[in-house]
Order: C-alpha cells, then sequence, then structure tokens
C-alpha cells in the first residue's frame, strides 16, 4: 500500500480543525482555519528544510483551542514556534 504522501506527493500534509464548541458560528471557526493555513504557508519551510533532508513524510494535524479570536501576526507566531518545536524533535 503507497503512502499518502507517495514518492512525487507532498513531504508534508496539514489538516486544520477548530472545534464547534470553542466557535459556535461558522464564520469565525472559518476564520481561523484561514489563519493558520496562510501563516502555515508562510513559514512551511522552517519544517520542510528538515523533513526533507531527511526524507520523511510528514502528516500533522493542528487543533486550535483557543476560545478567542487572535490577530494573524499572533497565530502566526504561535504557529512558527510550533514549526520550530517540531523540527527539533524530528
Amino acid at each position: 500500500m503507497k503512502s499518502p504522501a507517495g514518492e512525487d506527493g507532498p513531504a508534508a500534509q496539514m489538516l486544520v480543525s477548530v472545534p464547534k464548541r470553542c466557535f459556535k458560528r461558522a464564520v469565525k471557526r472559518n476564520r481561523v482555519k484561514r489563519q493558520v493555513r496562510e501563516a502555515y504557508r508562510k513559514n512551511k519551510h522552517i519544517l520542510l528544510d528538515t523533513v526533507e533532508a531527511k526524507g520523511l513524510h510528514l502528516i500533522m494535524g493542528v487543533i486550535w483551542l483557543d476560545n478567542e479570536l487572535s490577530p494573524s501576526a499572533e497565530v502566526e507566531k504561535r504557529l512558527v514556534n510550533l514549526l520550530q518545536r517540531l523540527a527539533e524533535r524530528l
């Protein structure tokens, strides 16, 4: 069976989830997901350099559990911190 990220597929894939208990309105959940995806798009090189150097395929999930909306800069700062810690552990 071939892995989801095959030889010609992406080295890393990401899933973003925002539970309904954090934000009841879909508009707010979608905003947070959009912010996380954009922060990942801008900073994925932090993680991809390590993953590609080791020849790995990474599938990760991000579950946002904060109950308040945050500015995009704050979301990006948190995601960069997460990506750096993950790259160190690989």
